[in-house]
């Protein structure tokens, strides 16, 4: 039996592509036709490759969380919750201002309206949103433990806070806001931490 004829396509470029059109148009604006042509490959292709829409667009998701957010765990690892979040959001302003990219955050616009059938395409963008949000919670609860925070924190809440902030900014990305703009607000906000997150 001869061997099977080698893909003429690199995998993981066309996922990139696919997912800047999802990126760009969300999950039920990119039609069939916008990914193919995106990805320099036929349907039979892309089905034998990824499966269906919906099978491409959780690998999208996978793909955005392993490139685009690396900051999200160099965040994480530094010494204080200050650092912490400024880490965060300062790479949350330049992924989301990257003029390579499109503009926002995939995990926010990628399924943000979507009719009933593309319910499960929004709740595998709000798991992988509550994921992260967890394990800042995780982050802010050994800061307590360790004194950066005040006992009385509620890392939970302050979890949801960061996090509340992060999407508002790539929100005001999207829409043209420019680093400027954006990294004002984050000093704004902050300000609004627990005391000893922003004792120098």
């Amino acid at each position: 039996m001869p061997p099977g004829r080698p893909r003429k396509f690199d995998p993981e470029q066309a996922l990139d592509s696919a997912l800047k059109v999802f990126w760009r148009k969300g999950y039920e604006g990119a039609s069939l036709s916008d990914l193919t042509e995106a990805m320099g490959i036929n349907r039979p292709s892309l089905y034998a490759a990824f499966g269906d829409k919906a099978t491409l667009f959780r690998r999208a998701i996978d793909r955005y969380v392993d490139v685009h957010t690396a900051h999200f765990q160099e965040a994480l690892d530094q010494p204080t919750v200050r650092e912490v979040i400024e880490t965060l959001w300062t790479g949350n302003i330049a992924l989301t201002r990257n003029a390579r990219n499109p503009r926002g955050c995939f995990l926010v616009q990628g399924a943000l309206a979507c009719s009933e059938a593309g319910e499960p395409m929004q709740k595998a963008m709000a798991k992988e949103r509550a994921r992260g949000e967890a394990m800042l919670k995780d982050r802010f609860e050994r800061a307590i433990t360790e004194g950066d925070l005040p006992d009385d924190t509620n890392a939970g809440d302050l979890a949801r806070y960061v996090t509340t902030v992060s999407y508002g900014l790539a929100v005001h990305a999207a829409s043209g806001a420019s680093a400027a703009d954006l990294k004002a607000v984050a000093e704004m906000a902050l300000r609004a931490l627990p005391n000893q997150a922003t004792e120098t």
